[in-house]
């Protein structure tokens, strides 16, 4: 049988094992077929074939609900419910969307980007199952490194007091989230892992009393009370947390036996009440090269399948800014002991895996747990220390009351540098960094900037650095810089609050922010092929704004554009309506970003184009808006 004759999950009912295993094999061949052309996410999706085989051939799909934690473990189950003859357009604008969209598959049911969510929801299905008196079964699936997650622990303690709530947690344990794991939960797994199943145990131990005199078929209170806590004494760490949180443990199992695992789930799930099995699997697995670098083969750029490497460039470009930051901010680091950078499971990402590996008492992953990231650092500058916390926009979001609550209140010199802000591009909407200018602005006791360029980001790490009056944050984007020069040393601190004259006109005042700086100078550039002459200011800060230098300038020119990469409600131009008005100064202001909806999976000029935010559809725009009798047709 060939996959693409599976259209609806439950055509794998009644499939010999032989034919599960060759649908498997097809399944990692355009797994990786799709992924080496167009890139995407590989290891995580490879590791979870068989897995979500044997969980499919055991539920009704036209029932049964499956929640998949993150999404892009979900692969093999977008290509079982429908979506193999499009797979191929992964990540691209209006194909598959790297991540789960209730509005994309009826099967996928619960949308997922972000860590940690899938047993939470998953409980609230079932609670609303129960409500309404229907049965159908209820399957999260989360790996070991969501399972870091404050909220996935709070979601267990919650199911595990509800002894007749049914309810399965899939534990796919790879030993790995996009880096190894960190901390006592990953070593207790590790424990877990080299040891033999238990579940059996359990059920022996149970028959042999039935084979005693006066026990007969069941066991008495009592008699059960022994059964488990012989059961403790035998195992007294496998699974043995897990169940005394409540919850019924299968494991581990070998996450790549198909029997196995088929047997596992169909016991599994006769078992009234939360169950969680646990299944071990290898990242990457069916490509050598992948199993053996986890971490590089997490996600890849398009590569040659048989190498392995990645397609050479056809012309150099220059560093990401991450790789920037990164890099500027060990060389600071490492004369002055008391910076400290934080992760939250984004090593490599962020680029601190380069801190890492020169600093290692100097850096901190505190797995994939954001509040507790925030608050760490919290407690770090109350001790006078300087930490970094290197966030991705979009992951920063879910830490947001210990923003507040933890570090802004208390005015604690915490440094937030925001990776991926803006449009990112392929991740789509649950990874695009739309929301932070206006999430954070709103909030006494906080500094926001953002730099123009590579070279001003530099700049930026020290103000960020020397900065001790309170929070101070600075978001940057993806992807690479514009080609400025760069320093090795030396790098100046900025002045807080204070923007940049760039160009003199007197007809219009163009005011960028951060990574549209650059496209605001193209705007200029082409509003003077037209006669119109314009001042370009670089504001560096959305908080405090430099009203000292706009509200003049938008006093004397008239008339004011700004322009931002990130949601115009609360945003960046909305801080400028507002100091101007603030300041008595009432001229039009026509504002260029991202209006009130949701960014989809393209790459990001797509995106830019579909929202009207190129330099050539901006400058006419501004053409239309302000001088209506000048020509309005821009080349």
């Amino acid at each position: 049988m060939h996959i693409n004759e599976i259209t609806h999950p439950n055509q794998l009912h009644g499939l010999s094992l032989r034919q599960l295993e060759d649908i498997a094999r097809q399944i990692r061949e355009k797994h990786l077929q799709t992924v080496a052309t167009s890139g995407g996410h590989l290891g995580p999706g490879l590791g979870v074939v068989e897995l979500t085989i044997a969980l499919y051939q055991t539920l009704d799909l036209d029932r049964d609900k499956v929640i998949w934690d993150v999404g892009h473990q979900a692969y093999p189950h977008k290509m079982l419910t429908g979506r193999y003859s499009e797979f191929h357009t992964l990540r691209q604008k209006d194909g598959v969307a790297g991540y789960l969209k209730r509005c994309e598959s009826k099967f996928d049911h619960f949308g997922a980007g972000h860590a940690s969510t899938s047993i939470s929801a998953g409980l609230g299905m079932a609670l609303a199952r129960d409500a309404k008196g229907e049965d159908f079964k209820v399957v999260s699936v989360i790996g070991d490194g969501a399972l870091t997650g404050g909220m996935a622990l709070e979601a267990i303690n919650h199911a595990g007091h509800l002894p007749h709530t049914n309810l399965m947690v899939v534990l796919n344990d790879n030993e790995m989230s996009i880096s190894p794991n960190v901390g006592a939960i990953s070593r207790y797994l590790n424990k877990v892992r080299l040891s033999p199943p238990v579940q059996f145990l359990s059920d022996n131990l149970e028959e042999q009393f039935k084979h005693l005199p006066f026990f007969g078929e069941s066991l008495t209170p009592e008699m059960e009370r022994v059964k488990e806590g012989m059961k403790r004494l035998a195992v007294p760490k496998v699974g043995a947390v897990i169940e005394e949180l409540g919850f019924k443990y299968f494991g581990p199992i070998d996450g790549h036996n198909l029997q196995e695992l088929i047997s596992t789930f169909k016991q599994a799930h006769k078992v009234p009440g939360p169950v969680l099995v646990h299944v071990a699997t290898v990242k990457g697995k069916g490509y050598a090269i992948a199993e053996k670098d986890q971490v590089g083969y997490h996600a890849q750029k398009p590569f040659n399948l048989a190498t392995g490497k990645a397609h050479p460039s056809n012309k150099p470009t220059p560093p990401s800014y991450s790789k920037v930051f990164a890099h500027t901010l060990t060389k600071l680091a490492e004369n002055n002991p008391k910076i400290i950078g934080i992760t939250a499971a984004m090593a490599t990402g962020t680029g601190l895996d380069k801190l890492q590996a020169k600093l290692p008492k100097q850096y901190i992953d505190v797995g994939i747990a954001e509040q507790h990231a925030v608050t760490l650092a919290a407690g770090l500058a109350c001790e006078g220390m300087r930490p970094v916390a290197a966030i991705y926009s979009t992951f920063l979001q879910r830490a947001y009351d210990q923003i507040i609550h933890d570090v802004c209140i208390q005015k604690l010199p915490v440094f937030f540098c925001m990776d991926r802000a803006g449009i990112v591009g392929a991740d789509g909407p649950t990874h695009q960094g739309m929301y932070d200018i206006a999430y954070l602005r709103c909030i006494p006791n906080m500094v926001i900037m953002a730099p123009k360029d590579e070279a001003e980001l530099q700049r930026m790490l020290v103000t960020g650095i020397n900065y001790t009056d309170s929070a101070i944050a600075m978001r940057y984007p993806r992807g690479n810089g514009v080609g400025v020069p760069l320093m090795e040393e030396g790098w100046e601190p900025i002045e807080i609050g204070k923007g940049e004259i760039l160009r003199n006109g007197d007809d219009i005042l163009l005011i960028g922010y951060g990574a549209m700086v650059h496209s605001t100078l193209q705007v200029a550039e082409i509003l003077s092929e037209h006669g119109i002459e314009a001042t370009v200011v670089n504001a560096r800060f959305v908080k405090p704004l430099d009203t000292d230098l706009i509200a003049p300038l938008a006093k004397r020119i008239g008339k004011v554009a700004t322009f931002e990469e990130g949601c115009l409600i609360g945003g960046f131009g909305s801080a400028v309506i507002e100091g101007l008005q603030d300041n008595n100064v009432l001229v039009p202001v026509k504002r260029f970003g991202v209006p009130d909806l949701l960014v989809d999976h393209a790459k990001p000029d797509q995106s830019k184009a579909d929202l009207g935010l190129l330099p050539s559809q901006m400058a006419q725009k501004v053409l239309q808006t302000f001088f209506q009798k000048q020509p309005s047709v821009v080349s």
